[in-house]
C-alpha cells in the first residue's frame, strides 16, 4: 500500500468517524435540537455550506496526512544518502544506490546531465555558474513539490470560519424569520433555531484548527527537510567542481558520439 491510497483511507477513517459521532450525539431521539436537526430542517444553502465545510475538512487531513508520510519517506531517503552517495567512487555510481523516487538521486542525476550539456553556447557560461545553476534548479522543484499542498490548508485555515458563519447567519435569519411567522418569542422557540444555526460557526472553528496548525507544521519541517537537501546539493557542487575539468572533456566526448543530449530526467518525487 503507497502513502496515497493510506492517506485516502485514512481521511475517509476520519469522516465516517466524524459523522459517527455527530449520529451518536443524536442518539437520544428524544432532543429536538442539534445537528441531525439542523440538517432536516435546512435548506438548500445551509445543506451546500455543511458539504462545503466537510470537504474542507477532508481536504485538510488529506494534505496534512500524505505530507507527513511524504516527509517520514524524505528522512529516511537523507539518511541513504548520507550512508550510500558518499561512500560510492563517481557521482553516477552514488545516485545509482539511491531510490529511484529518491530526490538526492534526482538532483545527483541533474547534476550530471548539466556536466553533459556543458558545451556550444552554454560553454560561455562559467562552469562553476553553471553548475550551482542547475543544482539551483533542481533543488527548487523539490522545494515545489514538497509545497505542494500547503496553499490548500492555508486557504481552508482563513476562510472556513467564514464559510461556517455565513451559514450561522443564514441559520438566524431563518429562525428569526420563522419566529416572526409564527408570531411567538419565548425562549424555548429562539434558544433552540438560533443554537442550532451557531453549530455551522463551531464546525467553521473546527475545521480550520487542524489545517492551521498542520500547515505550521508542516512549513516547520519542509524548512528541515530542505536543509538537508541544500546541504547535499553544496557538497554535491563542490565535488562536481573538483573535478569540473573531467566531466566537461567527458560531457564533450558524450555529445560528439550521441550527436546530441541523452533523454533528460524525470523529477524524482513524482
Amino acid at each position: 500500500m503507497n502513502s496515497t491510497t493510506f492517506a485516502r483511507r485514512a481521511t475517509a477513517l476520519l469522516a465516517l468517524t466524524f459523522i459517527a459521532t455527530a449520529a451518536q450525539a443524536q442518539g437520544g431521539g428524544d432532543s429536538p435540537y442539534g445537528l441531525a436537526s439542523v440538517w432536516t430542517n435546512s435548506d438548500a444553502v445551509t445543506k451546500a455550506v455543511l458539504f462545503t465545510l466537510v470537504a474542507m475538512s477532508a481536504g485538510s487531513w488529506y494534505v496534512i496526512i500524505t505530507k507527513l508520510l511524504q516527509q517520514a519517506k524524505l528522512g529516511v531517503q537523507a539518511r541513504a544518502a548520507q550512508k550510500d552517495f558518499w561512500n560510492a567512487g563517481t557521482v553516477k555510481a552514488g545516485a545509482e544506490k539511491l531510490s529511484p523516487k529518491s530526490p538526492y538521486r534526482y538532483i545527483a542525476e541533474a547534476s550530471l546531465e548539466a556536466t553533459q550539456r556543458h558545451h556550444g553556447l552554454r560553454a560561455k557560461v562559467d562552469f562553476a555558474d553553471w553548475v550551482d545553476l542547475s543544482l539551483h534548479r533542481a533543488t527548487e522543484r523539490v522545494q515545489r513539490q514538497l509545497s505542494t499542498g500547503l496553499s490548500l490548508l492555508a486557504t481552508v485555515g482563513s476562510t472556513s470560519p467564514f464559510v461556517g458563519l455565513l451559514g450561522t447567519v443564514w441559520g438566524i435569519y431563518h429562525a428569526l424569520t420563522a419566529i416572526g411567522v409564527a408570531g411567538q418569542a419565548s425562549i424555548d422557540k429562539v434558544a433552540g433555531p438560533v443554537g442550532e444555526a451557531l453549530i455551522m460557526t463551531a464546525i467553521g472553528l473546527f475545521v480550520a484548527v487542524p489545517a492551521v496548525l498542520g500547515y505550521n507544521a508542516l512549513l516547520r519541517r519542509n524548512a528541515l527537510v530542505l536543509d538537508d537537501v541544500r546541504d547535499f546539493s553544496g557538497e554535491l557542487h563542490s565535488v562536481l567542481l573538483g573535478s569540473g575539468s573531467d566531466h566537461e572533456e567527458h560531457a564533450t566526448a558524450d555529445h560528439q558520439q550521441a550527436g546530441g543530449l541523452n533523454n533528460g530526467l524525470t523529477p524524482a518525487l513524482a
